[in-house]
């Protein structure tokens, strides 16, 4: 027993110092590649990671299952010089992609012709009767569509028409006053001829019939006018639009002059967009517009009907004096002023419901020859007449 326990331990002596001698002879190579592939260290060791230091740890050759590594292997994982090139070459081609996108958004956001600074604009036409008394039917809603020519409200027609015949019963009297002057002047004209009568009689009986005349004339100036206040005690729609903001109730008492429907023009939309006076140049009447609304992905097509020749001066605005107001404060900044820029809309996309007062984006899209904005010009004034 003890000659195979020596025997063994023989083997086991001579295993440990083979595996020792092949470390031993590829620690430099070892060495060398970790030198390559080492990351700056730290200064102290206690600064290391604990993952870093694991990873250069020296294998334990103690162990009976223990694996050398050979320098052929980690000189297979080391990174090749030609993939630092087109790492390289990827980051530089990405920053430099990225740097001219943020080039030309710049460029077109100073530069181009277009706000978002524009509103949607119509005329709003107040309908106020032109006679007092009660209102007595009001066939509308609020927000209603009518067209021109619908009845809005109507007023009590009793008093009116009761001045109507009034006032034809005075037509007839005064027909008959001034029939009856005329004969009399006519016979008085006949004996003047036979010397049965004076000149001065005749007179009197032509300014008579004269003075009948006039006054019927005046009857039936009053009967006309009786007429036209019955017909306005209907008041109706003067355009095509909408109702808005109805206050105005059945049961009111109208008055001349108060507004009690508010019509929104159909016909009448049109964009104003304020546009920096520095952005005004490359903008002419007629070029094509884009009008992108904030509560709508369709884009509205336009072109610029005209641009605004006058703006807010505060410091012209007189005092009680007459005397310009200026502001003694300068700033070193000075803010460009923003000038309306009147848009005609041309086609609408049928899912966009336009409100007068919504927010949009306007751009000037700028046309190279003056035919071209003139033929747009023309387009639109012939639709519009057709429109109408």
């Amino acid at each position: 027993m003890s000659q195979i326990e020596t025997k063994s331990q023989l083997e086991s002596t001579e295993v440990k110092s083979k595996r020792e001698t092949t470390v031993a002879k590829s620690q430099p190579e070892i060495a060398d590649v970790r030198s390559e592939l080492e990351p700056t260290r730290l200064d102290t060791p206690q600064q290391q990671p604990a993952e870093a230091k694991s990873e250069w740890e020296e294998p334990d050759t103690s162990g009976p299952n223990c694996e050398v590594v050979s320098p052929q292997s980690i000189i297979r994982a080391a990174p090749r010089p030609g993939w630092r090139i087109l790492a390289f070459l990827i980051t530089f081609t990405a920053v430099a992609l990225a740097s001219w996108l943020g080039w030309r958004t710049w460029a077109v956001y100073m530069g181009g012709a277009w706000t978002r600074d524009g509103t949607v604009r119509a005329y709003v036409v107040t309908v106020a009767p032109e006679v007092e008394g009660r209102i007595v039917e009001l066939p509308v809603a609020d927000n209603q569509f009518v067209r021109r020519g619908d009845l809005l409200l109507v007023i009590d027609p009793t008093n009116y028409r009761i001045a109507v015949s009034l006032n034809e019963a005075v037509v007839r009297q005064a027909q008959a006053t001034m029939q009856n002057a005329a004969q009399e002047a006519k016979r008085r004209e006949a004996l003047l001829d036979e010397g049965a009568t004076t000149v001065e009689q005749r007179q009197i009986y032509e300014t008579q019939a004269v003075t009948a005349q006039a006054q019927y004339q005046q009857a039936r100036a009053n009967l006309d006018q009786a007429r036209v206040n019955l017909e306005r005690t209907e008041i109706r729609s003067p355009v095509n639009g909408w109702v808005t903001n109805l206050l105005a109730q059945r049961g009111d008492y109208a008055t001349p002059g108060q507004n009690l429907v508010s019509l929104v023009d159909a016909d009448s939309f049109w964009v104003d967009g304020y546009f920096e006076e520095t952005n005004l140049k490359p903008i002419h009447n007629g070029d094509p517009a884009k009008i992108k609304l904030m509560g709508y992905s369709e884009i509205v097509r336009g072109h610029v009907d005209s641009i605004a020749r006058a703006i807010n001066v505060s410091n012209a605005q007189p005092n009680v004096q007459g005397v310009a107001t200026v502001n003694p404060i300068f700033t070193w900044v000075r803010l460009a002023q923003r000038v309306p820029v009147r848009v005609h809309i041309d086609d609408v996309p049928t899912s966009v419901r336009l409100v007068a007062g919504m927010t949009a984006t306007v751009q000037i899209d700028e046309q190279n020859s003056s035919e071209e904005r003139a033929r747009t010009v023309t387009g639109s004034e012939s639709g519009s007449r057709v429109t109408k």
